[in-house]
């Protein structure tokens, strides 16, 4: 699998700038696996190809509970998605996702349509009336997310804010020492519970309602500690994945004037639009689809061997030149409909028709309403957060 001697590359690979994809990711696919080194210094693979990458997100001999001897780590102080007492892998994993998928289907989804408009307007009115130049990152694309989300849960919206540093803690890979990330995870913990709590007392028709239903009336299909974890595990990832997304997303059309102008001139693009800004990867690597190999997984030409630490690794797969063609440029009119941002499989995002829905309610209506809207500094010159598990923007900033 590995030449002896052959040196390892860090991962996540370095940007050459915040909007354009890694050099490493343009030649990658010439090998199948490339060895790896993680930001907690262990060692990993990466495998590179679109066809391995999306068998891979299906085959059960790859699990996600990395938790265990031998085991490559993200991150030194942060186990992230590791608990013990939950297992990450079907069937126990798909009997409890079952249940909070049908909160995500495309008829509730689009139900949340006109809560979406109204939000996204009401957030354009405030940029309006501040006039720029703003931070789209907190005028749009984190209260946006963090407000929808609330709202399928049934968070109170006087909470909000709150979760911002909880989220920034639990993505952490470098910022946070230990302690520090186990402290903002209790005091989450310790919310969710109380929330829980303060629901049984007044049910509810949200999705947390909809799931202790699912604990306290239909014994045995959800424990208690499920209960707890599923609600907090969606509150944190729920929220910012889809808000460096959308950011980003509008940051990566003001730096291509081309596409931005065949856009406005043809908003039937605006669905094209947001599969080829998924396929570009702007949340980040890949490095959050850590796995291990349960057995030998024979592939096409080589064997992943069993007890190996394996990375599906989707920022290759969705630069692979067999399935995009000129996969580094950057094109709202191709077919990026294959990108596989959203993972594959088992572990699919179930956000994802959700995330569709508020990138592109939110693009069309910022764009449609700022037809000046541009970013104040050089593209080169945004900064990606560092030390986090997601690359987001530290700040978007852009006037009319």
């Amino acid at each position: 699998m590995e030449e002896p001697g052959k040196a390892r590359c860090p991962y996540p690979f370095a940007r050459p700038g915040p909007l354009d994809p890694p050099e490493e990711l343009a030649g990658l696919r010439a090998e199948p696996l490339v060895p790896v080194t993680l930001p907690s210094g262990d060692e990993a693979v990466l495998v590179t190809r679109y066809s391995d990458v999306r068998r891979l997100l299906t085959d059960d001999r790859l699990s996600r509970r990395i938790n265990r001897p031998g085991a490559a780590r993200i991150s030194k102080n942060n186990h992230m998605f590791q608990d013990p007492r939950i297992d990450p892998d079907p069937p126990e994993h798909s009997r409890v996702r079952r249940l909070v998928m049908s909160a995500f289907t495309p008829a509730r989804v689009e139900a949340l349509r006109p809560f979406v408009e109204r939000v996204v307007d009401e957030l354009l009115d405030g940029m309006e009336r501040r006039g720029g130049p703003v931070d789209l990152n907190e005028a749009l694309a984190f209260p946006l997310p963090i407000r929808v989300l609330c709202e399928l849960l049934g968070v109170p919206a006087a909470d909000t804010a709150r979760f911002r540093s909880w989220t920034d803690h639990f993505l952490s890979v470098s910022r946070y020492t230990g302690p520090e990330i186990g402290a903002a995870m209790r005091e989450l913990s310790a919310y969710i519970g109380e929330l829980i709590e303060a629901k049984r007392r007044e049910p509810s028709e949200d999705l947390i309602g909809a799931m202790i239903r699912a604990r306290d009336e239909e014994d045995g299909r959800l424990a208690e500690y499920e209960l707890q974890w599923w609600c907090r595990l969606l509150l944190l990832v729920g929220y910012e994945t889809t808000a460096t997304q959308l950011g980003g997303g509008v940051a990566l059309l003001l730096s291509h004037p081309d596409q931005l102008a065949a856009l406005r001139a043809d908003w039937s693009l605006l669905p094209g639009a947001i599969e080829e800004m998924l396929r570009w990867k702007l949340v980040g690597s890949s490095v959050s689809m850590l796995r291990y190999a349960v057995a030998d997984i024979p592939m096409d030409g080589y064997t992943i061997p069993a007890g190996t630490s394996v990375i599906p690794a989707v920022d290759s797969a969705n630069q692979d030149e067999t399935v995009f063609a000129d996969p580094g440029v950057f094109d709202i009119s191709r077919d990026a409909s294959k990108q596989l941002s959203f993972s594959a499989g088992p572990h699919f995002c179930i956000g994802a028709n959700l995330a569709r829905l508020e990138v592109e309610v939110a693009t069309e209506r910022l764009l449609k309403r700022f037809p000046g809207l541009r970013l104040t500094v050089a593209p080169q010159e945004l900064r990606r957060q560092e030390g986090a598990l997601l690359e987001g923007f530290v700040e978007l900033p852009v006037t009319w």
